[in-house]
Parts: C-alpha cells; structure tokens; sequence
C-alpha cells in the first residue's frame, strides 16, 4: 500500500470500527481500518446481545436463537422472565463481524487486515505497511487498545470473561447468580443455532481467573454439562470509561470502557459508539443521544457493581434482592440493558 492521507484512520476491525468506518464512507469520507488479525470477525464471545439493542442495527438472518424467555437463578431462588418479544438473541460473533466489514466495504471504506500500528503520533499512525497520516483517529482496538495508551489513560476496571462451545444447541437460555462461587459476575448458557456457549464473567479485581474457572466447572458439573476435552475461551471487557473525545482523536468500544461492568455486555454498546462517533465527526454540532443515555445505563450499572463489590453478604444481598425485584416485576429485564 502507497502512503496516503486518510480523513478518518480506524484501527480495530470489530463492531465499533466497522460501524464507524461504513457510517463515514457512506457520507463520502476516505476512511481506513488496520486491523492487525488476517480474518475479521472472530472472536472470543458468549453472542448475547439484547434485543432492544440490536433489532435497529443487526438483520435479522444474523440472529442464531430469539428468547422471550429468560431463566435466572441464585443459590437461594430462581425464575422465568417472560415478555412479549425476544429479550435477549445470539449472534455468532464471526459471522456478524464478516457482514459489518461488507457493509463498511460497499459504503466505500476501505480495510486492511494483518496491519499492526506500531506507533501513533500527533497525525500520523505507523505500521508494518507504511504510514499514514489522519485528520481524525478512532481507537477501536478493544480492551487493550493502544490509542487508549497513546492518550495516557490506565485501564483498572476489567472484567474476565472464560466460555466453552458444546457441539449442540440446548433448549434454554440461563442466567445464575451465586455470590459465593461467582462474587459480583455470573455464569450463563447461551445457546445458538447449532452450538451453545457456556460460560462465566466477575469483574476481575472482585475474583481471580482461576477461580473464575474452578467455579464456572463446579456449576456445569452441577448441571450436567460435559466439557471435558473442549478448548476454554477467555476474553478481558473493559468497563473502565475515562472520556470517549480527545480532540481529533476518539475511542469507540471497549477501546473507551463502554462495556458494562455489571453484565460484560459489549457488542451494542460498541456499536452504538462507533455511529455516534461518526455523526460526530461529520457534524460537530451532533448532539450523541443514544450515545449519552447509554453512559448514563454505564454509570448506573457501574454504580451496583461497585456496592455488590464492599464485601461477600452485601453482595449476596444486592444480588438476591435484584433477582427478587425481577421476580416480582418490581424492575423489567431491560433495567439490565445497556441501550434500553
């Protein structure tokens, strides 16, 4: 590739990239993504997204499995949510991540795989392909951005994310919460179309990896899932939000920590901030609605994670009380939304 001057360079090729990068191309902006993986797509991820946040943004032949039905449990009582429409759907990560990157592709962007910066300077990116000069930078590059290091911010709050793929597609979707084995996180079954995720998720400063996934065994055994011989997944979330503009520079995704501590739930708020960015950058005077009320979902989420967090039997009670409040529909599932 020849040097060129790019209005807007995006590095990381996942929804918050590739959401920004077609939003741009598609108002005429030469834009790049570098991403430094050769496939777009894959990645470790349970597939979770709720449907108030995806049924604008992802078609529907994406869409593994719809569940009206949630069942939610705890050591000491458990129930099912049942609503009107699909709750939360499971995507598959990969085939989500081809279909942005086509999107973004047609709409005029243009993106480069295997493509590892190296050095960010004031507007310019270096990388194993040359450099390239910007008028504006997106960091899209995940929970271990470099743009977010180039700007000097620190990541401390992280979460740990550890899930196996079984070769089947069980009937349910489950959620459980055990403060004693899981402290703040949860474990989960997530099933798709031909395979279902399971899988656990705390906030790694409230429970270490290991005992995340001594855990996460002790709970499938319980429930008679076999595991034995498949390969574990892992994946850090950052929730650890610091700002998301920095003059001609912005960070999208988990890059800024618009995850959510409480659940791990990632992939819309990535999306979300990578359109916002966009409208930002052709529109200074846009004002990020979406964008704002799901930093205010961040906050409040954040806020619970932080109380469950004091000791063991006040996060017993926070989440045993959440999950009563569920039960007697005092609060709706979509309270645990980040775009509700």
């Amino acid at each position: 590739m020849k040097k060129q001057t790019f209005h807007t360079i995006i590095i990381g090729a996942g929804p918050a990239g590739l959401s920004c990068a077609r939003a741009l191309a598609a108002q005429g902006k030469k834009v790049l993504v570098c991403e430094r993986n050769r496939t777009i797509g894959p990645k470790t991820c349970a597939g979770g997204v709720t449907w108030a946040g995806i049924r604008s943004a992802i078609p529907e032949q994406l869409i593994e499995r719809q569940f009206p039905v949630q069942n939610v449990s705890s050591s000491l009582q458990k129930t099912r949510l049942i609503g009107q429409e699909p709750m939360v759907s499971t995507i598959n990560r990969g085939r989500l991540g081809q279909w942005m990157a086509k999107a973004a592709a047609v709409a005029g962007a243009e993106i480069v795989t295997h493509t590892l910066v190296t050095k960010i300077d004031k507007a310019a990116i270096h990388t194993n392909r040359g450099t390239f000069t910007f008028d504006f930078l997106v960091g899209a590059d995940g929970a271990n951005s470099l743009v977010r290091r180039h700007l000097g911010l620190p990541v401390e709050n992280m979460g740990i994310g550890i899930q196996y793929h079984i070769p089947t597609s069980l009937p349910d979707m489950v959620w459980h919460l055990d403060p004693g084995h899981f402290n703040t996180g949860y474990c989960w079954i997530f099933p798709q179309a031909r395979r279902t995720s399971v899988g656990a998720y705390c906030c790694r400063s409230h429970l270490s990896p290991r005992l995340l996934k001594k855990s996460l065994h002790t709970w499938l055994e319980h429930k008679k899932i076999n595991v034995q011989g498949l390969r574990p997944e892992a994946a850090t979330i950052n929730f650890d939000y610091r700002g998301w503009r920095f003059n001609n520079i912005f960070l999208a995704g988990d890059a800024a920590g618009l995850a959510s501590g409480l659940t791990g739930e990632g992939i819309v708020p990535a999306i979300i901030s990578g359109e916002e960015i966009a409208e930002i950058i052709v529109n200074p005077h846009h004002h990020p609605h979406r964008l704002n009320r799901l930093l205010s979902n961040h906050k409040r989420h954040s806020r619970l994670l932080r109380a469950a967090g004091k000791n063991r039997w006040g996060c017993r009670l926070i989440m045993e009380s959440l999950l009563l409040a569920l039960k007697l529909k005092l609060i709706p599932f979509s309270a645990l939304e980040m775009a509700n």
